[in-house]
Order: C-alpha cells, then sequence, then structure tokens
C-alpha cells in the first residue's frame, strides 16, 4: 500500500513539460521542512491505495502524462513498483523529487526533476550530491531562489558541476518573495544558460487552491 495525498488532473505547471495536461499523483510524507514550502498538507494523514487503485485513478483520467510528488515521493519504498507499472501501462512518467534521498534506483524511463536546495530553504545540507551522477540528459534539475544570496549560490553550483552541459537548468524564484524580473535581469546580466522558470498553477488559480 502507498499512502497518498491526492491524484488529480491539472495542467503541467513547472519544468519544460510546463502547461501541457498531467495527472499527479502526490504521496504523503517528506523528510524536509524548507521554509518556503507549499504542500505542508502533504506531510500526514493520506489515504493507503494499492498500485492498483492508484493505476485506476490515473487510467480515468484519460492523460498520459503522468508526475509523482510529494512531500517527497522516494520515502515510500512502494513507489518503486509503482513507477515500474506505470511504464508498463505505457504512461509517460515524471518524478519530482527534493534530491536529498538516491535516485539509484528509479527506472531510466522515468524523468526526474531534482530539485536542488538552496541555502534560503533552510535545508542545503541535505542535498544528496552523488544524485547528479544518475541523471540522464532528458532528466531536469531546479533551483528555487529565494535572494541574491541564494542565486550566487546556484550560479555556482551550476558552474562547478557544469550541470548546463548535461541536462536542462531550471531557475524559479520562490513566489511572491523574490519578484520574477529581479531573477530575469541577474540571469540577463550574467548570460546564464539556464531556463527562467516560474509556478504556472498559481497564476491560473490562488496560490493556496489545493488540487490544481
Amino acid at each position: 500500500m502507498i499512502e497518498v495525498t491526492e491524484i488529480y488532473k491539472s495542467v503541467q505547471g513547472e519544468s519544460t513539460y510546463m502547461g501541457l495536461p498531467c495527472v499527479f499523483i502526490r504521496l504523503t510524507g517528506c523528510n524536509l521542512r524548507c521554509v518556503w514550502c507549499d504542500t505542508t498538507h502533504a506531510f500526514h494523514n493520506g489515504d493507503h491505495l494499492s498500485i492498483g487503485q492508484i493505476i485506476d485513478q490515473v487510467k480515468s483520467h484519460g492523460i498520459n502524462l503522468v508526475e509523482i510528488t510529494g512531500g517527497e515521493p522516494l520515502l515510500q519504498k512502494e513507489v518503486f513498483p509503482l513507477m515500474e507499472s506505470l511504464l508498463k501501462n505505457k504512461f509517460k512518467v515524471m518524478l519530482e523529487t527534493s534530491g536529498s534521498l538516491s535516485i539509484k534506483s528509479v527506472p531510466r524511463e522515468v524523468i526526474k526533476i531534482i530539485d536542488i536546495k538552496c541555502p534560503g530553504s533552510g535545508e542545503e545540507d541535505k542535498n544528496l550530491w552523488e544524485n547528479l551522477d544518475h541523471l540522464s540528459s532528458k532528466d531536469e534539475i531546479k533551483f528555487v531562489i529565494a535572494d541574491k544570496v541564494d542565486y550566487e549560490w546556484s550560479k555556482h553550483v551550476l558552474q562547478s558541476y557544469n550541470l548546463d552541459k548535461t541536462n536542462p537548468i531550471l531557475f524559479s524564484p520562490v513566489f511572491e518573495k523574490l519578484k520574477l524580473k529581479n531573477l530575469t535581469a541577474w540571469i540577463l546580466e550574467d548570460n546564464l544558460p539556464v531556463r527562467l522558470h516560474t509556478q504556472l498553477h498559481k497564476y491560473i488559480w490562488d496560490q493556496k487552491t489545493i488540487g490544481v
């Protein structure tokens, strides 16, 4: 059984798949407590569902693109057979993870979105850097940036690991904390090879709306 907070249909609000219809499987539980977290409702009290029940709910929406998210989905061991089952059912599968837990056993076919934690999150020390060795070219790396300190830190990580040479890189501002135009100006000033990114769903619906 897997503890699930919600399964719902929406548009992809993040990643290079932004704007595409997608079914989200939000698993319950997280090992981090980022200061700007917008999904605290996923920390506890999910429903316990079998993989078959989850697959049936996903199929009912009639959409091929599926994202497994959280919380931190890799906390639950059953997420691995869930990903395998979704792939066997011909779904295109994405996984959004904090990168604090190993992605080594995640199926290669799954598109992994790693959210590297900046200092402003309060969880910088939880980054598991060896995860970068397990990424393929289709996987993506996201930095959620709260201020100029976070930006400079992210730029240093980007350049130290030559991340832009291997993966799409997303720089996203913490919603309503860092202005999108300020982050844009910094990226342009430095000619950084990154994709300016934001949370599309928070511009479509109220930022506190759940299940979108």
